[in-house]
């Protein structure tokens, strides 16, 4: 390395010259040469002379530098200036860097990071229980506090939990899903929510559900044989009070609220162990926390797979079946097994993940191209692509090479399938995916895509792959970002009807949100069961704004209704909401987070070491 003088000219010491000047000058006036001799001797021995004699008196008052001779308490003031001037230069400089990087305008967040915030909103609106002091809207207060309240085995009750979506109930299969699908997003996109400043709200939104859900079972116990699935009814067709029946706001509630049980219950059980999983990982850095959560999660999972007569949950319950009916339990299984292996590193629980016949009769319960959509019934195209995952950047190899290259595969075959252009599932005009086939509340589908496309793309992107095949053509990565985030800007306003369908962003969105407690006023006065249909059917905008509900949406023609009463167009759910806010944090771009956290999901996994097949079996 070279060095230079930053100040101008030579880091070498220059030295006086009087003694020469002086030589000079005197010349013109030498007498003859034996003279001058002897004077310049005596001059010289004077000099040197006088030199000795100096040092001596002002040894401690003077340093030389070479020829260069000044007094000690000069040199001290000039080291002393030369520093001051060093600290000054540095301070100002300092504070200039910081004024500068003051005056900078801080980065304007993206669309999808400003909906993110808005969307966590809508779970802050659905908390029965007791609420915190703290709690963001001022229409809701405590609620719910007598459910469940007849269990002898659940000391306080069932109090807690969501309420589902526009009525008072709490299904614990599609919370448990939610739970799930915030708990991937959290693991996949941590350092994004941290960056946005939603980290510590999305772990509370997580942990409200999550405490809840441990108290619908036994969960301290090694083994159960039962679990609750969902508290109120609604029966149709009948003038007895009940969630249906009735229009009030659920601090209001007065009319009974029955717990349904499950004794087989292999969809529940295992959806409820992917969430005590998943979850598990979320609050990893809470050691007993989490290890709760894990202890819990097998304790679903035995309860899931090891229950003899083995039947979906709503099985012969139309109290359940009339809104979230079971369609099998299969995928549960490989959801669950997936979960509790990255949460354990378990070995077992991934040989069951990849059992054959188990993916097998996954793929027979669900109708073809169904068994392609993601979400609260059917877990499979998010089970294969998380253990996809494991194979993409991990790649276990013998004995699971077969079935996660099946995974694999599939997974791309399942993004393929999202691609306009091979027809796979219709689109509306406006640009909507119809993976529901042209039934009513599209939206919470196409979300959950949207989140599945992105997180494959930054796999890939991660893994350094620009893309992947469908069929002889090669698409790049950005193809699936593209379509994802199609799908939620149609959500987000993007659409025929130039309106947004979450509640709070943009500037257009639905006022009569199919609600009871956003629609009641919040006036101090308790309408009776009866006393809130006037509400529900009033025409004028809900007095109460459920910020960042996601309503149903339009029908397959883009057309849409902000008519309260048809919930088909204008009732929000919670897993609706869960696959909008997860499909968000994976397209936010904002404050420089952008990818995935590798790895969070595989902070309990073991090191794999690669071994070959066994040998075949020798033969003389």
């Amino acid at each position: 390395m070279h060095y230079s003088n930053r100040w101008g000219g030579s880091f070498e010491i220059q030295r006086d010259a009087p003694a020469e000047d002086q030589q000079s000058s005197n010349t013109q006036f030498d007498p003859p040469t034996p003279l001058r001799r002897k004077e310049l001797d005596e001059t010289q021995l004077g000099w040197l002379l006088a030199q000795r004699e100096y040092k001596k008196k002002n040894k401690d008052k003077c340093a030389e530098f070479g020829v260069f001779v000044c007094k000690m308490k000069c040199l001290q003031w000039v080291l002393l200036a030369a520093l001051i001037t060093i600290v000054v230069i540095g301070i100002s400089m300092i504070a200039v860097r910081r004024m500068v990087k003051h005056d900078e305008p801080a980065p304007k967040p993206d669309k999808y990071t400003v909906a993110l915030s808005v969307a966590l909103k809508f779970f802050d609106a659905q908390k029965s229980g007791h609420l915190t002091k703290n709690n963001a809207l001022s229409w809701r207060g405590d609620s719910g506090l007598q459910d469940g309240s007849e269990l002898s085995d659940v000391k306080g009750g069932l109090v807690g939990g969501y309420y589902d979506s526009g009525n008072n109930m709490k299904f614990h299969f599609p919370m448990a899903f939610s739970m799930t699908l915030l708990s991937w997003s959290v693991a996949e996109y941590g350092p994004k929510y941290k960056a946005i400043g939603e980290y510590n709200h999305i772990k509370d939104i997580i942990k409200w559900g999550i405490d809840y859900l441990l108290l619908t079972f036994n969960s301290s116990a090694p083994s159960i044989s039962k679990m609750y699935s969902q508290v109120g009814i609604s029966q149709r067709n009948s003038t007895n009070p009940d969630d249906g029946y009735c229009w009030q706001r659920p601090e209001d509630i007065s009319y009974p609220r029955p717990v349904q049980t499950s004794t087989s219950a292999p969809d529940l059980g295992g959806e409820v162990a992917a969430a005590l999983a998943a979850a598990s990982l979320v609050f990893k850095e809470e050691n007993a926390y989490s290890n709760r959560l894990v202890n819990a999660a097998k304790t679903a999972y035995r309860f899931a797979t090891e229950t003899v007569n083995k039947a979906p949950y709503s099985t012969g319950n139309q109290l359940i079946a009339q809104f979230y009916n079971s369609s099998g339990f299969w995928d549960e299984y490989i959801w669950a097994s997936a979960w509790l292996y990255y949460a354990t590193g378990n070995y077992s629980y991934l040989a069951f993940a990849a059992d054959p016949s188990i993916y097998k009769n996954a793929i027979a319960d669900l109708k073809k191209p169904g068994f392609r959509v993601f979400s609260w019934d059917n877990k499979l195209p998010g089970a294969i692509l998380l253990l996809s995952r494991l194979r993409i950047f991990l790649n276990p190899g013998y004995p699971f090479e077969d079935m996660l290259a099946r995974f694999h595969a599939d997974t791309s075959k399942n993004m393929c399938s999202y691609l306009r252009q091979f027809r796979v599932f219709k689109w509306t005009k406006g640009g909507l995916i119809q993976l529901n086939h042209g039934k009513p509340r599209q939206l919470q589908y196409a979300a959950n895509a949207a989140f599945l496309a992105s997180v494959y793309a930054d796999y890939m992107n991660e893994s350094r792959v620009p893309g992947w095949h469908c069929g002889s053509i090669y698409f790049n990565i950005s193809t699936l970002r593209s379509f994802a985030a199609s799908q939620v800007n149609y959500i987000l306003g993007a659409n025929p009807k130039n309106i947004s369908y979450l509640v709070g962003f943009g500037n257009k969105y639905p006022k009569n949100v199919h609600h009871r407690g956003a629609s009641t006023p919040h006036n101090g006065h308790k309408y009776s069961c009866t006393g809130g249909w006037k509400w529900r059917d009033s025409e004028a905008p809900n007095p109460n704004v459920i910020p960042g509900a996601m309503v149903s949406g339009p029908d397959k023609y883009d057309r849409f209704f902000d008519t309260r009463t048809v919930g088909d167009y204008t009732e929000p759910t919670l897993a609706g909401n869960a696959g909008l806010v997860a499909a968000l944090a994976a397209l936010a771009r904002s404050n420089g987070s952008e990818g995935i956290d590798k790895n969070t999901i595989f902070s309990s996994v073991p090191p794999f070491f690669l071994n070959s097949p066994p040998p075949f079996a020798w033969k003389p």
